[in-house]
């Protein structure tokens, strides 16, 4: 029996990291074969290594080497360009997944997904009120109704009212650029719907019946057979946001001219039909909050079931009130002209307060959950949910008030103080507030860094005692150990972000607070605002309104410069596609519009793989996973079955698993979740280094520790010049761990540690599942454990 399974072909997947790799890179050698897969990911091999099954004896003494390749999911064609306007959508959905560990409280997690989703849909209705804002306000309603302002621009001139064409009232205006947001939230629907076919609708790996595992409550719910299939789900998700967005739109329509029948004394049929349209408005408003609310996510089965009611009906709906709004708002109204601001003006005062309640609730939810399983190792004692959310409608907020400020700024330009109406009113008073409080916060933040910096310098001083320590018999060099223990105090930093992170979202809270009393108690921007008070807060009124508008143009240029140079340059494409390699590994739970979730790929591909791998050769495999595919690895790893998994060991290096996960997702990566992971896979090992800022140890308690985490490698491997190194030996940090001797060491001792097939077969373990049919039990996402 020992020497037919020494026989066999022993097969190491590696999975690459953020910012993606090339097969040859990966395998060391510019001759490489596709195996399977496509143009946006696959597995490769060594040119001679394609038919290495078929040549058992050849490999005796190393494994065969396959790489899966991912990196065309995040960084891909020019129109992943778009999805930086998704970055706060991207954002809020990390906050759902941020969950505090907990025991029971089955009511307070599916509060807590609730408001997180409630969250992102005013992220959604920001977005398309900061369009509307731009559209119907600054363009339709103030530029085109002031001559001044469309005397240079004769693409306006057919909406002058001095022109008396059809056009030139005011309703009709507004439903024209109504367009506008209309497109942007089709956009939004467009790219949603093209990922969701793309993404979510990858069939996962089959479970057996017998293979069930979820009801443990130590298992993550990474293992659940429909976690990487949110199909069902993101559809709903897709039509109520859809659907927001278009009663937004008719919104900002519709209330204008209800505005205007109810104090005219016009027609009473436009009076009632405005009131109506209103109550359908706020009808509507309360069925997308219900369907978001009613249903969470559901990852115990495949589901594959369809809600066309909800995904089919309710965007339509909506679009026909929408229809209506644009209709009534175009009917004729003769005395009808447009001055100041656009009714309806507080709509950003009131997104704000929504907002800044449902991240105090959140809080207040989160903590509840902490308190009932405190993790000591869990960030900000489980309020990194609720922190994020905040950051996300702060980087809303941002990006909604700086196009709106620009384009109010760029219009302005034509107006003249003798016009009526002019110069234009501009922009809400509250973007200008928000503004002005952007200088204070990045104040506050330069001082944080400023503290960090100064506690690095002092890290460093410590570390280098014990870098003096490590290389004992080396002789000393105080520069070379200077940059070693500076490479090491700065990796640190990465464990003093929460409390960066925690400062920042609590003082945006505050700030922004701040600004809508001060909107709402003042009605004017802060210079003016600040009129009438000393000299020295009068100027500093002025100095912050002025330098955080400046601040918002620079932020605006320097995003559409960044988009752009994205759009055409694949290596930009590639740097963003970092961002995106962090920030879009769980499955979109908050936010449809959010940029899709790789890892609904990756996680299939690499589970089919393995299984289907050990399933012809019955033979032995590691799969290696470096960074950001260390945490892929383990999430197909949970995906596999009993059968598989004992013959699969798991080599991770550079891994941020506990460090960043196991911190910042402790439901799902909490040290419960890690054990049962090394139980599952019987083998796994983990390198790491002092001086990598993303890896670090697992830090498992009891034995589990030491046999997952390999002692701290050295780096550099050599402290000067030595036989083995005649030049100097660079510092590799995050890098390049397989020059390491200790890698092939321990691979090879994963290797030796696997069980052979034989005796799992003899334990009862079974065989790895073939395909089901497409009316078999296994394919409707029935799961079962013996």
């Amino acid at each position: 029996m020992q020497r037919a399974t020494a026989e066999k072909t022993a097969l190491e997947l590696l999975v690459h990291g953020v910012g993606g790799a090339t097969p040859e890179k990966m395998l060391g050698d510019p001759r490489t074969v596709r195996v399977t897969g496509d143009d946006t990911a696959a597995v490769h091999r060594r040119t001679d290594d394609a038919d290495a099954e078929q040549r058992p004896e050849d490999y005796r003494d190393r494994p065969v080497q396959e790489a899966y390749v991912w990196s065309g999911l995040t960084s891909g064609n020019g129109a992943r360009a778009l999805w930086l306007l998704l970055l706060p959508f991207m954002v809020a959905n990390l906050a759902h997944w941020m969950r505090p560990s907990t025991r029971g409280h089955r009511r307070t997690i599916r509060l807590y997904g609730a408001l997180v989703r409630l969250t992102g849909l005013t992220l959604t209705v920001l977005l398309v009120a900061a369009a509307c804002e731009v559209a119907l306000d600054l363009t339709a309603w103030q530029c085109a109704g002031t001559a001044s302002c469309t005397e240079d621009r004769s693409w306006l001139g057919f909406l002058a009212p001095s022109g008396g064409g059809w056009w030139s009232q005011p309703g009709r205006r507004l439903a024209l650029a109504a367009a506008v947001p209309a497109a942007l939230t089709g956009l939004l629907w467009y790219l949603s719907h093209r990922t969701w076919s793309a993404y979510e609708s990858v069939e996962p790996y089959p479970h057996q019946e017998d293979e069930r595992q979820d009801d443990e409550p130590h298992r993550s719910a990474l293992s659940r057979p429909g976690f990487w299939y949110g199909r069902r789900f993101v559809a709903r998700l897709r039509a109520a946001h859809t659907a927001a967005g278009l009663l937004t739109v008719a919104a900002a329509v519709a209330t204008s001219a209800a505005e205007h029948d109810r104090g005219s004394g016009g027609p009473a049929l436009l009076d009632i039909t405005g009131r109506i349209l209103e109550g359908v408005l706020v009808v509507g408003g309360a069925v997308v909050v219900h369907v978001l609310c009613r249903r969470g996510r559901k990852d115990h089965t495949v589901d594959d079931h369809r809600d066309r009611f909800v995904v089919t009906v309710l965007p339509l709906v909506c679009l026909g009130v929408l229809a209506l709004c644009l209709v009534y708002a175009a009917w004729d109204r003769p005395g009808w002209t447009s001055a100041g601001r656009l009714p309806g003006d507080q709509t950003f005062g009131g997104i704000a307060l929504v907002q800044g309640l449902l991240v105090v609730v959140l809080a207040v939810v989160a903590h509840v959950l902490y308190r009932s399983d405190p993790l000591a190792s869990t960030a900000l004692r489980g309020l990194g949910g609720p922190c994020v959310a905040m950051l996300a409608c702060a980087l809303g907020g941002v990006m909604s008030g700086g196009v709106a400020q620009r384009v109010g700024d760029w219009l302005d330009r034509g107006a003249t103080p003798g016009d009526t109406g002019a110069p234009l009113p501009g922009p809400p008073v509250l973007l200008s507030w928000q503004a002005a409080v952007i200088p204070l916060l990045l104040a506050v933040v330069a001082l944080l860094a400023l503290v960090l910096g100064i506690r690095t310098l002092g890290r460093r001083r410590l570390e280098q005692g014990r870098v003096e320590q490590e290389y004992k018999g080396e002789r000393p060099h105080e520069p070379r150990t200077k940059r070693i223990a500076g490479a090491r105090a700065t990796a640190a930093l990465t464990d003093r972000a929460p409390v960066l992170i925690g400062c920042v979202a609590a003082i945006t809270l505050l700030l922004g607070a701040g600004a809508l009393a001060g909107a709402w108690a003042s009605g004017e921007v802060p210079g003016v605002a600040a009129a009438g008070a000393p000299r020295f807060v009068g100027g500093a009124a002025e100095t912050a309104q002025a330098l955080g508008s400046w601040l918002i143009g620079f932020g605006f240029i320097l995003f559409v410069t960044w988009g752009r140079r994205a759009y055409r340059d694949a290596s930009a494409r590639r740097t963003i596609g970092i961002l995106w390699d962090v920030g879009t590994f769980w499955p979109r739970a908050a936010h449809p519009f959010a940029p899709p979730c790789y890892a609904e790929r990756a996680v299939p591909d690499l589970t089919w793989r393995m299984a289907t791998w050990t399933r012809q050769t019955e033979g032995r495999l590691i799969i290696s996973g470096h960074s950001q595919g260390s945490v892929l690895a383990a999430a197909a790893a949970w995906q596999l079955s009993p059968a598989v998994r004992g013959r699969v060991g798991l080599l991770t290096y550079g891994s941020p698993l506990q460090r960043l996960y196991g911190r910042w997702f402790p439901a799902h990566f909490g040290p419960a979740a890690l054990t049962a992971l090394h139980r599952d896979v019987d083998c796994w090992r983990n390198l790491h280094r002092p001086t990598d800022p993303i890896g670090g140890p697992i830090g498992l308690e009891g034995e589990c520790g030491p046999a997952v985490d390999h002692p701290p490698l050295k780096d550099p491997l050599a402290y000067g010049r030595t036989a083995a190194h005649p030049l100097p030996a660079p510092i590799l940090g995050h890098s390049d761990y397989q020059a390491d001797p200790a890698f092939a060491v321990e691979r090879e001792a994963l290797l030796r540690r696997l069980r052979p097939a034989e005796l799992l077969v003899e334990n009862g373990l079974g065989a790895v599942p073939s395909q089901p049919g497409p009316d078999s039990e296994e394919s409707q996402g029935s799961t079962g454990r013996p």
